[in-house]
């Protein structure tokens, strides 16, 4: 098995190519923009799996170059790991149009962008499968993070649109719905511990998911009774909390 991760460097990314590795023997190709992390994290995982993993440039911005990136890699992976985002400052991006854009951007545009031409590849070979990881933040617009929220919205329909057309070529994909997991992107924020998952917990979650077919799962999976009482929340109510 070859397994791509687009944006290598996060901490769930990397706990994730680490359990393929392990327990699929999977080659690895780790791709993000700072190179020279990404190394050294390959050089680690070959040297303590036993398995190929190799570092490539990628920049999820630069939507121009998505077919030439994709086009380079040879062979085709058998599945990608979709892992990058930026969560942003969500109360500067309340009035910073940019800031706005660049959020929404790299969370969905981007994301949609080389999953497009990595789609039309596996369906074109009738093999693969894709797991993105999007947020349960996309499940409800919340005054807390709904610029971040609303990309994540849009990639979980994104994908869910793949799952359906794929799913008659033999093409796996999977949505990934974390909760608060200990990350780089989440250090900066004020968390209940009790609702913090690790990342290596995370990843275990995530391979258990592709392991069994899922379509969508949560991670850690008691996020799914949690978002299910934001969810039902009736607006009236709603409105009236501040999360």
């Amino acid at each position: 098995m070859k397994l791509l991760i687009l944006g290598a460097n996060s901490d769930i990314a990397l706990a994730v190519g680490r359990i393929f590795a392990e327990k699929e023997r999977a080659d690895l190709v780790l791709a993000s923009r700072d190179l020279e992390r990404l190394r050294k994290r390959a050089k680690d995982i070959s040297l303590r799996g036993g398995v190929k993993a190799e570092a490539v440039y990628f920049d999820a911005g630069d939507h121009d170059a998505h077919a030439a990136f994709y086009d380079a890699i040879t062979p085709k992976p058998d599945g990608v790991l979709l892992a990058f985002g930026l969560f942003g400052d969500q109360q500067a991006a309340r009035t910073d149009r940019e800031l706005a854009r660049q959020i929404i951007d790299t969370n969905f545009t981007a994301a949609a962008g080389i999953l497009s031409v990595i789609a039309a590849d596996f369906e074109r070979r009738c093999h693969g499968f894709i797991i993105g990881i999007s947020s349960v933040a996309g499940l409800r617009g919340r005054q807390s993070n709904y610029v971040y929220g609303s990309a994540k919205a849009g990639l979980n329909v994104y994908l869910a649109g793949l799952r359906h057309r794929l799913f008659k070529r033999g093409v796996h994909v999977m949505t990934v719905l974390p909760g608060f997991v200990r990350t780089k992107m989440t250090e900066s924020l004020d968390l209940p511990a009790r609702l913090v998952a690790e990342p290596a917990a995370a990843g275990e979650a995530i391979y258990r998911g592709w392991q069994k077919g899922r379509a969508v799962i949560y991670a850690p999976g008691f996020w799914r009774w949690i978002m299910l009482l934001i969810r039902a929340a009736p607006e009236a109510i709603f409105l009236r909390t501040r999360l």
